[in-house]
């Protein structure tokens, strides 16, 4: 303030900015200033209209203002006054570069009034011209919340509706109530009012955006709480839904493998967090976002809305306010170590995932998935299969706010599962259960469609009369050669393993030998090399390994000798297969006891069954 006193003005005249923030009424309410005649600028009533036309929240929030203004106006006798030339559509669509303040602040020039003002730059220049104003600096003022009345510590969300009690999850995600937290009906203007309260707060708050403001609805981060507010025609109703986290956790927390974790830290950059909604996969970014920076990592995120809570050395960038573009460009030019994608929704976000992940960025993205296939599923289509890949190493199924399942990813040419001749090989997506190895889907092009299929259906156990034709052809070989293994694929087919060494005596000269074994079994059959032959862990050609075991509090140790170093190691209890582990550069397996595997073999030890290690 300059020169006069607030009380000592004439005529005052506001700018936008303070009449969307209502201080116009409440300065006079509070009497801190009761100017004569206020001056309202026909380019500030337009300008709100415009916005207010657009069905965005600050033009309601300012008529709304305009309306206050003429009631406190009539209780202090203030005269009121519009002025001005009605701004062209030109001036009202740059308002942001500063016409309508420019006209707002030439007619208080003219009048010789008092601009008010909560605007820095508005401010500077009425100074600069030597004019008396008034500037307010609106603070970060955290008041409690109309909202936050309908949350306690246990509260995952609250839903608000018109003629509907108010309504709270309560809980953790997997294990949680829907239950009422009032007993009396919401009406529309309360609704509107907490509405109004949690907009005016995101404009004045550091850590409050509007995220995204459509007809018809409102996406606001106010703090920790996510706000999507619906009214008509868009919904039926008016209708408030706020999240909030409960519960912060850390990757130690998560209880990971030594696999896994070392599988985040040194080789997984196209990562995926799937589950159902309410399940944790946010809280899971989270903490994969805190600890890839705890590691010294550049780190930032790409959000839709910004509701991840993460510390200052975490830059997040909201799509919402740029575009697909604008995020490419930005994270390779600022050449991030890691970005969390959290979340992906539409073909959009799948091919920018995919196109950041191929220029080289470590990437981890958030998908709404009820099982862990359903997360690749959703990039079948979007992008080429042979991509997949590249794009995506690992994905973990997030389940009542555990890792329920890890799957990994990688690209071979083969012939799929439960087809049995040579020329059909084709390159296939294999996805493994990454702490197992086992194989459980197979992706690959079939005609003009991809194909996602089950493997354990394809691995179905052989009938009694293929397992006698097996046993049968096997003594047939072991006539001709030391050792031999059979694989019955059809009634008319199978595939026969033999050393590398006896394949050409074995099929003849021009196919002569094998085609007299063909027609005395009836079937056709393929030689193949003994080494090739799929084999279960623990099945002859497995050889056991001597060990020195150590146990302590948290793990047990099993030395094999520096020659074991980089090797799968099986590992068996009371001839039972447990897991396949790799030996570590020392020779040495390290299993963990406090995940499930480590407890079942340290509770083996302990009842005194035998352990075997196999390579």
């Amino acid at each position: 303030m300059n020169r006069k006193t607030a009380r000592q003005m004439e005529k005052l005249v506001p700018d936008t900015s303070v009449i969307i923030e209502g201080l116009v009424s409440q300065k006079i309410e509070e009497q801190e200033f009761l100017p004569e005649t206020i001056i309202i600028h026909e380019a500030v009533i337009s300008e709100l209209e415009h916005q207010a036309n657009l069905d965005k929240a600050i033009g309601y929030l300012g008529l709304e203002e305009i309306r206050k203004i003429r009631h406190v106006a009539d209780k202090h006798d203030i005269k009121i006054e519009f002025k001005g030339r009605k701004p062209t559509a030109g001036e009202i669509k740059y308002a942001n570069l500063g016409e309508i303040d420019a006209l707002i602040r030439d007619l208080a020039f003219e009048e010789g009034a008092t601009l008010f003002t909560a605007d820095k730059i508005q401010a500077k220049i009425a100074e600069a011209k030597g004019m008396d104003f008034i500037f307010f600096k609106v603070e970060q003022l955290h008041k409690r919340l109309k909202l936050e009345e309908y949350f306690d510590e246990t509260t995952m969300s609250v839903h608000l509706r018109e003629n509907v009690l108010p309504y709270a999850k309560k809980g953790t995600p997997g294990n949680w109530q829907f239950t009422a937290v009032g007993n009396k009906e919401l009406d529309r203007d309360l609704i509107q009012e907490i509405s109004t309260e949690i907009i005016e707060e995101a404009g004045i708050r550091k850590d409050g955006f509007i995220e995204i403001e459509r007809p018809g609805s409102t996406i606001v981060q106010l703090g920790p709480y996510r706000i999507v507010i619906t009214k008509p025609p868009f919904s039926d109703g008016w209708e408030i839904t706020a999240v909030r986290p409960v519960k912060k956790l850390s990757m130690e927390d998560y209880q990971l493998s030594e696999k896994l974790r070392s599988r985040i830290e040194q080789q997984a950059e196209g990562i995926l967090i799937a589950g159902a909604p309410g399940m944790g996969k946010s809280t899971m970014a989270q903490a994969l976002a805190e600890h890839y920076a705890s590691l010294g990592k550049i780190v930032k995120t790409v959000e839709a809305p910004r509701d991840l809570i993460l510390p200052d050395n975490i830059t997040q960038y909201a799509i919402s306010h740029g575009d697909a573009q604008e995020i490419h460009d930005i994270l390779l030019l600022s050449r991030p170590d890691y970005t969390i994608f959290d979340e992906m929704r539409n073909t959009a976000d799948f091919k920018l995932f995919a196109d950041l992940r191929l220029s080289g960025i470590g990437l981890a993205g958030v998908v709404h998935a009820t099982n862990p296939i359903d997360a690749i599923q959703r990039f079948v289509g979007r992008i080429e299969l042979g991509v997949i890949p590249q794009v995506i190493d690992t994905v973990i199924f997030i389940n009542k706010g555990a890792i329920g399942k890890v799957l990994s990813l990688e690209m071979t040419v083969k012939v799929p599962t439960g087809m049995t001749e040579a020329d059909l090989a084709r390159p296939v997506v294999v996805v493994t259960d990454f702490e197992t190895g086992k194989i459980e889907y197979e992706l690959y092009s079939y005609g003009e469609e991809t194909v996602v299929i089950p493997v354990k259906a394809a691995h179905a156990s052989l009938t009694p009369s293929r397992q006698l034709a097996s046993r049968a052809i096997e003594d047939v070989f072991r006539k001709m050669v030391r050792d031999t293994k059979v694989e019955v694929v059809s009634d008319h087919k199978c595939i026969v393993y033999v050393p590398e060494e006896d394949i050409s005596r074995i099929i003849g000269k021009q196919g002569k030998t094998i085609g007299e074994i063909e027609k005395s079994i009836g079937m056709s059959i393929d030689i193949r090399a003994l080494e090739d032959a799929p084999r279960q862990p623990g099945e002859k050609g497995s050889q056991p390994v001597k060990f020195n075991m150590q146990q302590s509090n948290k793990s047990m140790e099993f030395s094999l000798g520096h020659n074991m170093q980089g090797k799968d190691i099986h590992v068996y209890v009371g001839g039972e297969y447990l897991l396949t582990v790799k030996a570590g550069s020392s020779g040495t397996v390290k299993i963990k006891k406090k995940n499930k595997i480590g407890n079942m073999l340290a509770g083996a030890l302990k009842r005194g069954e035998q352990v075997e290690l196999r390579v």
